[in-house]
């Protein structure tokens, strides 16, 4: 059975670029968005919880958010949770409705958002490079093995560096397309 296997170096290449596109869809840009509430979880009977278990998110305007909490008892922790989330909402309390407003973004704070962008980008890079990297020890370590001829294992190279490039690609757009959008241009 030969090391080197292209369907899993392409799934968890893919993987890499999901996991950036998570993390990129949880920074703030000025817009009202679901997604903005993923990481927030709630302290509720004894354990921690995903606020989209607790509660319907909604955007019912571009610069607003409303979360709708389905148990009255639960309002205060959600409440807590969100204001200690670090997103810089506050929270206003309306019965079981909590709504906040998104505030407008600062220059220098678009500039730092960008900045993050880039640095989760070039996480997914290292990611996709390792990745690349188990590939071609498994096509030497099959090669030492005799499984496949040393041309074969150069062409198999030739294919991980265009999947590896491939996905670099795709990660620089996500990450250029964020950018983009969180500086507003």
């Amino acid at each position: 059975m030969p090391a080197y296997n292209k369907a899993d170096l392409e799934r968890r290449m893919h993987g890499a670029v999901e996991s950036l596109k998570g993390d990129l869809g949880g920074l703030r840009t000025g817009r009202a968005n679901t997604s903005l509430l993923d990481p927030v979880t709630v302290e509720v009977y004894g354990s921690h919880m995903p606020l989209n278990q607790l509660a319907t998110v909604t955007v019912p305007e571009p610069r607003l958010i409303s979360v709708q909490v389905w148990d009255k008892s639960n309002v205060t922790p959600v409440d807590k949770a969100i204001r200690s989330a670090g997103l810089g909402l506050n929270p206003i309390v309306d019965g079981q409705t909590l709504r906040l407003p998104i505030p407008d973004l600062t220059e220098e704070r678009r500039k730092e958002l960008a900045k993050l962008a880039g640095q989760y980008a070039e996480k997914a890079k290292i990611a996709v490079r390792n990745v690349r990297r188990d590939g071609n020890d498994a096509l030497k370590a099959d090669e030492k093995k005799g499984e496949i001829s040393e041309d074969e294992r150069k062409r198999f190279e030739t294919e991980v560096q265009k999947l590896t490039d491939g996905t670099i690609a795709d990660i620089d757009a996500a990450a250029a397309a964020k950018e983009k959008e969180i500086l507003g241009k």
